[in-house]
């Protein structure tokens, strides 16, 4: 009699850990707190979990602009025009008249 191999249905932590970093878990669900028919909270949680080449892949890379994240130097913030004084608007120089002399 010939003996046919079967799957174990053991798996380790190791195996289960590649397989969700190579494919990616999603998570999504929302939270909803009510109160007489009155919403008074809503949390949506949306989790992926993935390897950081999957997530290039599907282009997910916002941890490289992120300037707490990256050893990249501060982006300078674009300087404002200060404001006048508070209450006040700036008003236009006074027209000067010019006289033709004869």
């Amino acid at each position: 009699m010939e003996r046919v191999p079967t799957v174990s249905g053991t798996t380790n932590l190791v195996d289960i850990l590649d397989r969700v970093l190579d494919k990616g878990l999603v998570v999504a669900g929302d939270i909803r707190i009510s109160l007489a028919n009155v919403e008074l909270l809503t949390i949506r949680i949306r989790l992926l979990v993935c390897s950081v080449d999957k997530a290039e892949q599907i282009g997910l890379n916002w941890w490289k602009y992120d300037p707490h994240l990256t050893m990249q130097a501060p982006v300078a913030s674009p300087v404002l025009p200060r404001p006048g004084p508070v209450g006040r608007k700036a008003r236009p120089a006074p027209a000067t008249k010019t006289r033709r002399r004869a």
